[in-house]
């Protein structure tokens, strides 16, 4: 009887509901099987049949799709508060450190706050004119290290040569310098490539919380501990490196690494800036080295 009452008080709730159209799920895994080896074809497939704001399910996790430019106008300035949150994942979780940084943090103060570091003092017209040398000389070498190709006759993998492009720009600008380290992925973009490989694997936890235990069958948590650990020592090497230069060097040309490590000497926003956050918000510059990201 109590079964019935609860199906009941269900149904009633379900039907109060205003929400967009939805295909068929099945349970447990919800809308998965209407994935195919390209998602983004099969999200078309069913827009076209149920609309350009659809409500599909990925396991319990309810998700809206949107396939309609004014529909993205609508959610994206409109309602902008109310789908701000992003999922915070377990890979996300595991890199971000609680999903402290700008991406995957719940909106409040502090991701205001951190959203405004990187509006007006990393991404201002000014922070990114004063790289525009750092951008012309790595493009300059690409351009080169072609000729060269050319000249030789060697064959040129133009995919790995605009990926060492992006990462060795992002890593200037970011960083200070290129991090090389030969024969291992232990340097920048080669953790770049490993972190998004993770996030992008399929998370048994983020669709089905009671099954998160399969992803250590997989190896995906001994992959995301293993790269999360080279990663944060990575990074822990970088801003030890830029806190000796401020100690020492006055003079040198200031990257993001400086501008965070001077905003939490200065305290100058209204939330305590450890390294941990600072380390988070230079995973989103890093992951941005990767095209999939762009």
């Amino acid at each position: 009887m109590a079964q019935v009452i609860m199906l009941l008080q269900w149904v009633a709730k379900r039907e109060k509901l205003n929400l967009p159209p939805s295909p068929p799920k099945l349970p447990m895994i919800g809308n998965l099987h209407q994935l195919g080896r390209l998602p983004h074809r099969s999200f078309r497939a069913l827009s076209a049949k149920y609309g350009p704001l659809m409500l599909l399910h990925f396991g319990k996790t309810p998700t809206l799709i949107v396939s309609s430019a004014e529909v993205a106008r609508e959610i994206m300035k409109t309602h902008d508060v109310a789908f701000s949150g992003r999922p915070q994942t377990r890979a996300a979780d595991v890199f971000f450190y609680g999903c402290v940084d700008v991406a995957f943090c719940p909106y409040g103060e502090y991701w205001r706050q951190a959203k405004k570091i990187c509006v007006l003092e990393i991404l201002s017209q000014k922070r990114v004119q004063a790289f525009q040398f750092v951008r012309e000389e790595e493009v300059a070498n690409m351009v080169e290290k072609v000729r060269l190709s050319c000249i030789s006759g060697a064959a040129v993998d133009l995919s790995d040569t605009f990926l060492t492009v992006s990462n060795n720009i992002i890593s200037r600008s970011t960083l200070g310098r290129v991090y090389v380290n030969e024969g291992s992925d232990e340097n920048f973009g080669g953790l770049s490539r490993k972190v998004i490989d993770l996030i992008a694997s399929f998370c048994f936890k983020d669709m089905f919380h009671f099954l998160g235990w399969v992803d250590t069958l997989t190896g995906l948590v001994a992959g995301l501990k293993n790269t999360s650990r080279a990663l944060h020592d990575f990074l822990d090497k970088v801003i030890d490196e830029h806190e000796s230069l401020i100690n020492n060097d006055e003079s040198h040309m200031k990257d993001m690494v400086d501008i965070l490590l001077d905003l939490q000497k200065n305290g100058a926003l209204g939330i305590d800036l450890t390294r941990e956050n600072i380390k988070a918000i230079l995973m989103v510059s890093l992951s941005l080295s990767c095209p999939t990201l762009l």
